[in-house]
């Protein structure tokens, strides 16, 4: 049976957000997102959660990721896994190539520090109305 093209498909930037975050926090030796504020150059402010994506002018797809990490790890090693669990979610599941996945690491949790639940990532999307 051939593709039947019935319609268009729409993903919103914020379904991307959500599954970078969640492929993020997923990650071995991932403490938490890091929530900051960002100005952009139109200066519309975005208090973001930790993940941000930017289309570029070609079209392509950035990603940026503030993340704080458990005490212990190797911070090289979970930035790569961090990047590679990124792009593959975000293909898998949208079909987006994503052409960078740049990791902050922003601070170094210690080693008692509760991890944060995964539902408080994103709490809006998991509302019950």
């Amino acid at each position: 049976m051939a593709n039947e093209m019935i319609g268009e498909i729409v993903i919103s930037p914020r379904v991307l957000e959500v599954i970078t975050g969640i492929a993020t926090t997923k990650v071995e030796g991932v403490h938490s997102l890091h929530n900051k504020t960002v100005t952009d150059s139109l200066s519309k402010v975005s208090h973001g959660r930790g993940v941000y994506l930017q289309t570029e002018e070609d079209g392509t797809v950035d990603a940026d990721i503030y993340v704080y990490l458990q005490y212990g790890v190797s911070v090289p090693a979970v930035s790569i896994e961090i990047q590679r669990a990124v792009k593959t979610a975000v293909y898998e599941m949208a079909e987006v190539t994503l052409s960078a996945v740049n990791v902050h690491v922003v601070g170094i949790v210690p080693e008692k520090a509760p991890k944060p639940d995964l539902k408080t990532l994103f709490d809006e999307d998991f509302l019950d109305d």
